[in-house]
């Protein structure tokens, strides 16, 4: 209920969080009482390499979409805005005579930097920002070692934070919104263009995904109810499609981590062992643990975590790299991953280290390459996590020993894909004997020692 003091608006600034379930900003936004403008900035930023790729872009589109669907069912508009935050919210604030902005903090170390300037300002302008946690399950700034150090290492991190976790209990989402009288008016979000046209080749993602957070949610109950107790055992399994696929929902924000790791509590009261459960569990820990290591140790995108890596003879080799991305590398378990990714937008995560140690050790690429295509090419896109899982399986990264293991793609396929099926869905030229499946572009025992030679000439 508005109060006399509440008549002026209040923003509500979406980001990467289009939900409404477990929103901390939306939810504190309508106990306000006050009239909700509701936006969302489309920003250009200066460095490439931190906008969203083009298959996140396709997954941003349909995201916008549906969650302009779930909030018009509550009586609310989303504005889509497109140019800088740190100009457009001023701006906004000023015509509309905003009293309070609420937005959810990105814990992406810049942006959350750019963010508290933007705070300062709003507050010199009579307007109060609102800001909340809702990216990772941790507080990153608290989980520290005995000498009141970071933690370096997952394993003691996610020991230290998880006596932490699970007493805060997921927001409901509101039943209604009241709106302001007046809005702004917003771009059509056809116009942004994140979908491609000439060539579509998104055209599969619709049969792989479906995107909004009404979605995701049927997906995690899905996945609690049915495959969550084989988690263990069937993880590391890509022929068999048992896991989560959460991640493109936490990655957009449909989903918060804390909604995800309070079904999972549920999951347990329902019989589901307590194994399987901490084993999936300790996969958003390492989604925290990306998020905590750029806090602490700074731009892991552009800079190794273990400095001694500067120094690793990294390799030019356009062909190969063109061969690896179009998965035509003559290793039936790469090449099967790297089309998952062309088709679907997706590969499983033991396939993502399978194909990422092949193109670091094997062919001898820097990481930073295969993170950039992963980025334009993945729907579930996360510029930390997937910076610090590339810095893990090239050697340099935070608990990364030991930094020399090579994966045997041979050995890895038929450990993980036992009887191929995954390969036959992918690569069924290889596995059926028909068309001209490319001879294997390196000799790999040749390329293992030169990787061990490389690691060898590492300063100690």
């Amino acid at each position: 209920m508005a109060t006399a003091e509440a008549t002026q608006p209040a923003i509500v600034w979406f980001g990467r969080d289009l939900r409404l379930t477990d929103h901390p900003a939306l939810h504190a936004a309508v106990r306000s009482g006050r009239p909700l403008i509701c936006i969302y900035i489309k920003e250009a930023f200066q460095s490439v390499s931190l906008s969203p790729g083009a298959a996140s872009n396709w997954w941003l589109h349909h995201s916008l979409k549906a969650h302009s669907r779930e909030l018009a069912r509550l009586g609310a508009t989303l504005h889509l805005l497109s140019g800088e935050a740190s100009v457009l919210l001023p701006h906004l604030v000023r015509k509309f005579n905003v009293a309070e902005l609420f937005w959810n903090q990105t814990e992406i170390p810049w942006i959350d930097e750019r963010d508290r300037h933007l705070a300062h300002r709003l507050i010199e302008m009579g307007c109060q920002p609102r800001v909340f946690r809702s990216t990772t399950l941790t507080q990153l700034d608290t989980i520290r070692n005995k000498q009141g150090d970071p933690f370096r290492v997952f394993s003691a991190f996610w020991r230290a934070a998880q006596p932490t976790l699970g007493h805060e209990r997921a927001l409901p989402a509101p039943e209604t919104l009241r709106v302001h009288d007046e809005q702004p008016e917003g771009e059509d979000l056809d116009s942004w263009n994140l979908c491609p046209a000439e060539p579509n080749w998104a055209a599969g993602f619709g049969a792989a995904w479906k995107p909004g957070e009404r979605n995701a949610l049927a997906r995690l109950a899905e996945f609690t109810s049915e495959d969550l107790g084989r988690y263990p055992e069937e993880r590391d399994r890509p022929d068999l499609d048992t896991t989560s696929r959460l991640s493109p929902c936490l990655a957009h924000g449909e989903l918060s981590a804390r909604t995800v790791w309070q079904a999972c509590l549920e999951a347990e009261v329902n019989g589901v062992s307590a194994r399987a459960i901490e084993k999936f569990q300790a996969e958003l820990g390492w989604r925290d643990f990306a998020y905590y290591l750029f806090r602490h140790f700074g731009d892991l995108r552009n800079e190794n975590f273990n400095a001694k890596f500067d120094n690793f003879p990294w390799r030019e080799d356009s062909a190969a790299f063109r061969s690896w991305t179009r998965g035509e590398t003559g290793f039936p378990i790469v090449d099967a991953g790297m089309r998952q990714l062309w088709q679907t937008g997706w590969m499983h995560n033991r396939v993502r280290m399978i194909t990422a140690s092949f193109l670091v050790k094997h062919l001898g690429i820097h990481w930073q390459q295969g993170m950039r295509w992963f980025e334009d090419t993945l729907v579930d896109a996360d510029t930390l996590v997937n910076a610090a899982s590339w810095q893990w399986v090239a050697g340099s990264g935070a608990d990364a020993a030991p930094y020399f293991r090579i994966f045997n793609p041979l050995a890895q396929a038929e450990k993980f894909d036992p009887r191929g099926t995954y390969v036959r869905r992918y690569v069924p030229e290889h596995a059926q004997g028909f068309g001209a499946y490319p001879d294997e572009i390196i000799d790999l025992k040749e390329r293992r020692n030169w990787a061990l030679e490389a690691f060898k000439s590492l300063p100690s």
